[in-house]
């Protein structure tokens, strides 16, 4: 699909408004690790850095997606717009089921698809008639972004919002004052109902043959978005996360949350800003329920792979789980994520490393707030690190005896900035070190699966960073097929 390019002017100006703010709050808390100002003595940071709200939401790893509209009901995965609105009423719909489903299987944020691009609207927009409002749901008094956004503010979830820009019924569509009809949008979804933690914005534009294209005015959106919801993320076509666009669930294997101010242009390094990756997917073959779907479902393992191939290679999962014409999340998914849940945990639950003896090759001040045991004790709060200009380090870990592993789970202290280029990992079998892993960049999150290897001591080498390296978190495990 088309994707905007977004000027470094842009950038300049968004540093305005206030959303590129590469700093953190003195004394702010540890919730998600110490920052530049609460450690002491001080961490340099290495830029650029993320926002608390970026930090925030890269800890989350887990986002879902909640694909509902009329699609649901026309049994198609892009609508036309000429959809008629009695079509749409799911009966017995239920937003508390949707996000105790979501908080149940670990997620943090929950984003519900408010328009798609047939333009019919999930709340009762006064600026169309293709809405809700004009729909049997509730006798057209209905609001689902209401028992959305309620649901998620009492259970305690970030609430989220797709929109997107391309919408096949508004007749404004191709002109200028259809970004001003966005906005407006945007404005009654941005100002009625509540925090919003994510705006999701779709950059598709007519892309049919012979379609309408619509010069979206991005800054416009951008700014209303930061005036409404100064602490959302803006993200997919936005400045603070940017998607992968394979719709497959899939990272890169060398990911950089530091990249150019240009969703054209990524992946390089000596990037200007903090953007950090997401990959999309759902759980079934569409992103709308389709019932003949049921028995396609994505099996225990795919989404296992998914996740490992995500979060594990710095970037967040977005995964859609569609609701019924009903309104609820269909018993073969909620019972598939309770199996994938349930399978995550087993595999994480055993951590090979937990506070294991380490040896780290060198300690910033060789003071122990930056010791290497502080890899190894599951805290977020805590972390290791290098003395200033150290570009290479190890970090060796004394197991339990001789050990069988074939995972490991890396984390940097990416508060301070992503540092970690390359490294490597060993373990000492018959006297040996031996390689059985390695990788490029780390970031927020690294696992790496390899060959089962039996050793009683594993190395982590940190082969090339851009500045002195941090650890989090090191651990490993041995995963059984």
């Amino acid at each position: 699909m088309p994707i905007p390019y977004w000027p470094i002017a842009f950038f300049a100006t968004a540093t305005l408004l206030g959303c590129r703010d590469i700093g953190h709050e003195p004394g702010e808390d540890l919730l998600y690790g110490p920052t530049a100002t609460t450690v002491s003595p001080p961490i340099e940071s290495f830029y650029p850095v993320p926002t608390k709200a970026q930090l925030e939401w890269q800890d989350a790893e887990l986002s879902m997606f909640v694909h509902l509209g009329m699609n649901t009901f026309t049994g198609r995965e892009w609508g036309t717009g000429m959809e008629r609105t009695t079509l749409f009423n799911p009966g017995a719909l239920d937003a508390t089921q949707w996000v105790r489903v979501a908080q149940e299987s670990g997620f943090k944020y929950v984003i519900l698809t408010a328009k798609h691009h047939d333009g019919f609207c999930l709340w009762p927009s006064k600026y169309t008639t293709h809405s809700i409002r004009h729909s049997p749901y509730k006798g057209g008094n209905g609001d689902i972004v209401r028992e959305f956004a309620d649901a998620c503010h009492q259970a305690g979830v970030k609430f989220g919002i797709y929109l997107a820009a391309w919408d096949m019924h508004e007749p404004t569509y191709g002109t200028d004052a259809y970004n001003v009809y966005f906005r407006n949008q945007l404005i009654e979804l941005l100002t009625n109902y509540g925090d919003v933690g994510e705006v999701w914005l779709d950059a598709a534009d007519g892309i049919e043959p012979g379609g309408v294209r619509q010069a979206y005015d991005w800054n416009l959106y951008y700014s209303t978005i930061r005036a409404c919801q100064p602490n959302a993320l803006i993200a997919a076509y936005g400045p603070d996360i940017r998607v992968i666009g394979n719709e497959k669930g899939i990272g890169n294997t060398t990911e950089l949350c530091a990249q150019p101010p240009n969703i054209l242009i990524h992946g390089r390094e000596g990037g200007s800003v903090w953007y950090p990756a997401e990959c999309d997917v759902s759980i079934r073959p569409g992103w709308f329920y389709h019932s003949f779907e049921d028995g396609r479902i994505k099996t225990i393992q795919r989404l296992v792979d998914i996740y490992v191939q995500s979060v594990g290679r710095n970037s967040n999962l977005l995964l859609n789980v569609p609701p019924t014409p009903e309104g609820i999340l269909a018993t073969p998914d909620v019972t598939r994520l309770k199996e994938w849940t349930a399978r995550l945990k087993q595999i994480f639950e055993n951590d090979l490393l937990l506070h294991r003896p380490v040896q780290a090759s060198n300690t910033r001040y060789d003071r122990e707030e930056y010791s290497a045991q502080n890899c190894v004790d599951k805290k977020r709060g805590t972390f290791w690190a290098a003395d200033k200009d150290t570009l290479s380090a190890t970090l060796t870990v004394e197991l339990a005896g001789a050990t069988t592993v074939n995972m490991t789970k890396i984390e940097e202290a990416i508060q301070f900035g992503q540092r970690i280029k390359s490294f490597s990992l060993y373990g000492e079998v018959d006297g040996s070190w031996i390689l059985i892993a390695a990788g490029t960049t780390i970031g927020r999150s690294r696992i790496l699966q390899f060959p089962a290897v039996t050793t009683a001591r594993i190395r982590l080498s940190i082969d090339e960073a851009g500045a002195a390296p941090t650890i989090r978190t090191w651990s490993a495990y041995y995963v059984t097929p």
